[in-house]
């Protein structure tokens, strides 16, 4: 950190810059309202000053002729009234000299000739004027005449030119007056260009500066990153410019390590990943052939041992028909328990190579309505169920895809295990129904029979594993596994329901046809707009007009022998 404060930051070169630039606008803006007040004066004094002066001028010099000629006219002719342009320009001169005497305040040159004319026309008042008058009105026009010389008249134009030179003083000072204002003007200029320099200044000083200190650092830091993010991980990033810039490079080069590390951990936990699916590859490739020799082996063991088998059975068979009774009755029993092996044997190699059959020799998958396969499950069982006195019932089943026989087999196979395990107090009740869930038909085979502890629940499954002995109960082991496998084959998944209460439940599931699919989403919904609607008109719903006739054929009883199997 200590390292990043070496230097001048981004912010504070920005700042010092933009301060520099406020200073100097600052500057010339006080300059410029200066330059600008003066201006402003010397363009009143133009048009308030040296314009009514050089207008009231010529009026002075209007107002002295006027006096002059009235006294004139007057000596000529001796009316009175001829004094009235005397009197009216005596006035108007008093009036002018105070406005120009305050109009000169500022201008000492304009004043002293003012005063130059005043003593001049006091003097010429005093020595022609006013004698001319008083003599035209004592003795007459001639007398007054005969006062006005060449001399009074030599007086009278050095007044003129007293007053000329006041107005070329007047001119004198408006010029100066006009270059100050010229000069102000171009002041002005000179400093609005400095200004208008200055900002260009700043603004090239300024996009340099970030040019420098702020863009190629950026770009150089993005380039680097860019080549971090094409997979160059190794690729270590150097920050440039500003303290800012290089702490944050530093960041982003912390944290490509950190990818880095993680890209290596996750590169060797591929690698291990990859590794062990490729050993996971063989040894299923493995299994997969141990399997399919396992199943070729026992579907051939099983076979090949079926003659030989029945030929042992069919031996043992004959000896016990026509030796019983001739030999002791130890041998009576020798011979009966080598036919019941040779028997058992013979069940179980069945039933081995009906188990290697399941999925290896496969007729394909076809629309098989599960109503008829429990009517042939019912055929099949029949004589099992008078002999223990069960009662087999369904309800309306549905129709998948699969291999008939299988399903046949695997629904006889739950059917007859329900029989055979049994209460012997009780009347067997077997009863299978299905239903719809999520997709898939979930089929239930129910009993009363003496149940399955759960922690044997995965075990029935097994093939050859038996929860009791062959004399309480016969058969091979082998009939659940075969449903297991007959289930999977489908696509399913078979269970015991350990919740169900008396008895034993086992369910398994099969794919459902698409028909049956979109068919539940249409009844569902159909079901909720009847339920919004009954939910509207209950008010108005008359009594008894709730009940609806259940499906015809829902519950129907159909005989077999002695036994009944009611479907519903």
């Amino acid at each position: 950190m200590k390292a990043y404060q070496q230097g001048w930051t981004l912010r504070r070169r920005v700042v010092a810059l933009l301060g520099v630039v406020l200073v100097l606008l600052l500057g010339l803006a006080a300059a410029e309202a200066t330059v600008a007040a003066k201006n402003r004066q010397n363009i009143d004094a133009v048009l308030l000053k040296t314009g009514p002066l050089r207008v009231q001028a010529q009026e002075l010099m209007s107002a002295l002729l006027d006096q002059e000629t009235a006294v004139r006219g007057y000596a000529v002719n001796g009316d009175r009234s001829d004094l009235a342009p005397y009197q009216e320009g005596l006035r108007r001169e008093q009036s002018l000299v105070a406005s120009i005497r305050g109009l000169a305040a500022d201008y000492p040159g304009v004043r002293r000739e003012l005063a130059v004319i005043e003593g001049q026309t006091a003097q010429w008042r005093s020595q022609v004027a006013e004698p001319v008058i008083a003599t035209t009105e004592r003795s007459g026009p001639a007398a007054g005449q005969a006062l006005i010389t060449d001399q009074t008249r030599r007086q009278f134009d050095g007044i003129r030119a007293s007053v000329t030179t006041l107005q070329d003083e007047i001119l004198i000072v408006r010029k100066q007056t006009a270059d100050r204002v010229n000069a102000t003007s171009n002041a002005l200029v000179v400093l609005l260009v400095v200004a208008a320099l200055v900002v260009a200044v700043a603004g090239a000083v300024m996009l340099l500066s970030l040019d420098r200190i702020l863009v190629r650092p950026l770009a150089a830091l993005v380039g680097q990153v860019r080549e971090v993010a094409d997979g160059d991980y190794q690729h270590r990033i150097a920050g440039s410019g500003p303290p800012e810039f290089r702490q944050l490079a530093d960041d982003i080069d912390q944290m490509r390590q950190k990818i880095a590390q993680d890209l290596d951990e996750v590169r060797q936990a591929r690698e291990r990943i990859e590794w062990v699916n490729d050993q996971l590859q063989k040894q299923a490739e493995e299994l997969t052939r141990s399997n399919r020799d396992l199943e070729q082996f026992a579907y051939v063991a099983s076979h090949d041992l079926q003659e030989p088998l029945r030929k042992v059975a069919s031996f043992c068979q004959l000896l016990q028909r026509r030796y019983a009774g001739q030999l002791d009755e130890r041998a009576d029993q020798y011979i009966a328990f080598a036919v019941d092996g040779a028997q058992r044997m013979q069940r179980l190699i069945n039933d081995l190579l009906a188990f290697s059959r399941i999925g290896r020799l496969t007729t394909g998958f076809t629309e098989v309505d599960l109503n008829k396969v429990m009517g042939d499950v019912a055929g099949q069982t029949e004589a099992a169920r008078q002999y223990a006195d069960a009662e087999l019932t369904w309800d309306r089943m549905p129709t998948i895809s699969g291999e008939e026989p299988l399903l046949t087999n695997l629904l006889a196979n739950l059917v007859s295990n329900s029989v055979k395990f049994r209460r012997a107090d009780v009347p067997a009740k077997v009863h299978v129904s299905a239903r719809l869930v999520d997709g898939e038909w979930e089929i239930s085979c129910r009993d009363n029979g003496i149940g399955i502890e759960p922690e044997f629940a995965d075990k029935i499954f097994v093939i050859f594993q038996r929860l009791h002995s062959k004399d309480a109960y016969p058969g091979t082991g082998i009939g659940l596994a075969i449903v297991k496998k007959i289930v999977e084959y489908h696509g399913g998944r078979v269970w015991v329901d350990t919740d169900a209460g008396e008895g034993t439940t086992i369910r398994f599931t099969v794919p459902a046809l698409a028909a049956d699919i979109e068919a539940a989403k249409a009844a569902a919904e159909a079901a909720d707009d009847t339920e919004t609607g009954e939910a509207a008109d209950a008010a108005g719903q008359p009594d008894g007009a709730a009940g609806a006739e259940p499906p015809a054929g829902a519950d129907r009883q159909d005989t077999n022998g002695d036994m009944k199997e009611t479907v519903g």
